[in-house]
């Protein structure tokens, strides 16, 4: 899956991972002295900008060609110590995915940062205290609208070259396996498993893969944004006063939602690769009929496709439990911010403005840290699709297959 597409991905990823960290120390250690010795002096201000103009900053500037450079030296060293067919796709590639996912997210943060003068005008307009000019909320409005057109056009572009990227990396995992498929061909449902479960990872991969970089780059970008905004919120119910409320409030309620769901669906995934199992054998029999007439009887269907029901009925039923339980952790997740906002709120600490921007970026926060919550049903399939091609991986490198490849009956004859 990995090595037809990735050079040396044992090695690969440790060491990607290894960089960002490194590249991500130096920036924020010296990366404004290293812009002021290029001619890039970063000056801090209290006051966010509001509008295109947050994307023009020296510091947005700076970051952009560190981050080119990083790139740079990162791609350079492992087109020559590891060359690989697909380098360009899955080294530049990747790259530029989780630059356009973090600048998604920094037009996230822009419209964050506008969302407190155009409530604050708003709740100075009803509130008839403060006179309030038509033609500043029509300004408000016409720079949302800008920020809200970067927003559209990022978002189609990534999207336009990820699914790109991903039918490349179909294209290398295809290819691969093909070409070793004498050594492959006798695994049980080869064929669906080179055509269709490739298929079925790519496709996942597509959504899935970003929503995980888009989680990590939101969590860099509003994390901070959390914490300063803290500073308006200094009693939770129950708890009282800590350090940090609203940033420490996400990361629990999060980490419960995960564990919570991890738990209750933790059958799951090996059910649907079961089924994959189940569903597989009986196509294979009915293509079988299609040549011989002494394949694919009434009574081979008919046992075929009573495993096919048992594991579909094992299925809902383990399903209809994980839906209450996540269904429920989602519908208490609606109302949990505005929860722990009520002493806040009901001693007018903070105006609507600030409101607004402090569920926003709570939400953008706590989303972020509940991914496997949001994403846990099409993580168990994309878990089942991992495990029937991890079945080709083992057989290329001289493993035995994995226990759950084989019948019940199978395994007792082991």
């Amino acid at each position: 899956m990995f090595r037809s597409f990735f050079p040396m991905p044992k090695i690969f990823f440790p060491a990607a991972l290894a960089w960002i960290i490194f590249v991500t120390i130096i920036w924020f250690w010296i990366g404004n002295d290293i812009a002021s010795f290029v001619g890039l002096a970063i000056e801090e201000t209290d006051e966010p900008i509001i509008g295109l103009g947050f994307f023009l900053t020296k510091k947005f500037i700076w970051f952009y060609i560190y981050y080119i450079l990083s790139t740079l030296i990162f791609a350079i060293f492992w087109f020559k110590f590891a060359p690989h067919p697909w380098q360009y796709w899955s080294i530049l590639g990747s790259s530029l995915i989780i630059f356009s996912t973090y600048f998604g997210v920094q037009v996230m943060v822009a419209i964050n940062n506008w969302r407190r003068p155009f409530f604050d005008s708003i709740q100075d307009a009803l509130g008839g205290e403060t006179q309030v000019l038509s033609s500043d909320l029509y300004y408000l409005m016409i720079v949302f609208a800008q920020i809200a057109f970067v927003s559209l056009a990022v978002f189609v572009l990534t999207r336009f070259f990820v699914s790109h990227y991903i039918f490349r990396w179909r294209t290398a995992m295809n290819f691969y396996y093909t070409g070793q498929w004498q050594k492959l061909r006798t695994i049980e449902g080869a064929a669906q498993r080179v055509q269709e479960d490739t298929m079925r990872f790519a496709a996942i991969m597509e959504g899935l893969g970003v929503s995980i970089i888009d989680s990590v780059m939101t969590l860099i970008a509003f994390l901070p944004v959390l914490l300063s905004l803290s500073e308006y919120v200094t009693i939770l119910p129950l708890i009282g006063e800590i350090p940090a409320p609203l940033v420490n409030a996400a990361i629990f309620w999060s980490i419960f939602g995960t564990i919570f769901l991890a738990i209750v669906g933790i059958k799951l995934p090996g059910l649907e690769f079961r089924n994959q199992r189940v569903e597989a054998s009986l196509r294979k029999e009915l293509v079988y009929g299609e040549d011989d007439a002494n394949r694919a009887t009434p009574q081979s269907i008919g046992e075929l496709f009573n495993n096919v029901r048992k594991n579909y009925f094992r299925l809902y039923f383990h399903y209809l439990y994980f839906n209450v339980a996540r269904s429920f952790y989602l519908q208490a997740d609606n109302i949990f911010s505005y929860l722990i906002l009520i002493p806040t709120i009901v001693a007018g600490k903070i105006t609507f403005g600030i409101l607004q921007q402090i569920l926003t970026a709570f939400g953008q926060v706590s989303n972020s840290f509940q991914y496997i919550v949001n994403a846990w049903p099409t993580i168990i399939e994309l878990i089942s699709i991992f495990k029937r091609l991890q079945a080709f991986e083992s057989t290329l490198s001289g493993k035995n297959l994995s226990k759950i490849e084989f019948s019940k009956d199978e395994q007792k004859k082991e």
